[in-house]
């Protein structure tokens, strides 16, 4: 394959990182002299490294950046039978500052974000790492920079394990502030910082605790709802009935890092048993394969996974024992 001189460096990455991951995901020998590529091999496995480097030239053309993630994100799209393609994937812009793009990464990113595009409400639910916060911030900043919206309302309900506010030193803002840092770090990174304040003031963008939006009707807005595993089931219901005309909901969170007090069932599972099959509604499930940060982050989400499920495996077993044994007492 001869591919363009001016597209060969960044297929090959900075000490041919890229090349180095690209052989060692493909059973084929890839074999690279200048701007030629060589690939050697039985012929299904020529074929797939050929569609894989055709679709990695096409990301570099597009003007993607490629890296050995974006190359292992590629690569599986290609292998696990998906129709869709890792240019089309990676090469979707959501928002763009100061040279820095922000787009999807993974397929189930780009799936996620395209149900932002088609549906009144959207639940992203996955672990940490995976983009879910960061993705519909991306495209609450679109909407208004597109004035499909007038503002943008990001809230967090205020729970953490071990913590109670009114324990905490400072007034209320210093107080809930920690919990709702995070949603400003993210538009510190898709917005001029000189600019936010201005907009805060202006009302055009509010970051608030989930208690601030009881009794309000929340018109012409793009409305993100963050670590929703932390609310209840009454919270849920009262967030999700805020609901105006023009708007629009993101709902994100995770549900195995439930920080509620004594056990109380999360609203956002609640959500997706009652919820699930409204039209309108749609819930985007992300997993440790969509992780983006370091690649540590999803060997230990699938870590803690297989641990939780074995305790889970463990306690039924033993549930079942204590009643076999209670029944022969009996």
């Amino acid at each position: 394959m001869e591919v363009s001189p001016d597209v060969i460096f960044g297929l090959l990455g900075a000490r041919d990182a890229n090349l180095r991951t690209l052989e060692s995901l493909l059973t084929a020998d890839i074999h690279v002299r200048g701007n030629m590529v060589t690939l050697t091999g039985t012929p299904p496995d020529v074929a797939t490294a050929e569609r894989v480097v055709a679709e990695l030239v096409s990301v570099v053309r597009a003007g993607t950046p490629l890296t050995p993630d974006l190359v292992k994100q590629s690569v599986s799209m290609l292998t696990d039978g998906s129709e869709e393609s890792p240019a089309e994937v990676l090469s979707l812009d959501i928002i763009s500052r100061r040279g820095k793009t922000i787009r999807p990464k993974t397929l189930n990113q780009k799936r996620y974000v395209d149900a932002i595009d088609v549906n009144t409400i959207v639940f992203g639910m996955g672990p940490a790492g995976t983009g879910k916060t960061y993705l519909a911030m991306a495209k609450a900043v679109q909407a208004l920079q597109a004035k499909a919206v007038s503002r943008i309302i990001l809230t967090r309900p205020a729970v953490e394990a071990g913590e109670r506010l009114g324990f905490l030193p400072g007034t209320l803002h210093e107080k809930i502030d920690p919990y709702l840092r995070p949603l400003h770090d993210a538009l510190h990174d898709m917005m001029d910082p000189d600019s936010i304040p201005k907009l805060m003031a202006a009302g055009v963008i509010e970051v608030a605790p989930l208690a601030y939006m009881r009794g309000r009707t929340l018109n012409d807005a793009f409305i993100i709802l963050d670590e929703a595993q932390n609310t209840t089931g009454e919270q849920m219901k009262m967030f999700l009935t805020r609901l105006g005309f023009g708007s629009q909901i993101v709902v994100t969170g995770d549900v195995t890092q439930v920080d509620l007090p004594g056990g109380s069932e999360s609203g956002l599972r609640a959500a997706s048993r009652i919820l699930t099959g409204i039209d309108d509604i749609h819930f985007a499930t992300l997993t440790s394969a969509d992780v983006v940060r370091h690649r540590l982050v999803a060997d230990i989400v699938d870590a803690y996974g297989k641990f939780e499920e074995s305790q889970a495996i463990d306690r039924v077993a033993g549930s079942t024992r204590r009643s076999a044994g209670g029944g022969r007492r009996s």
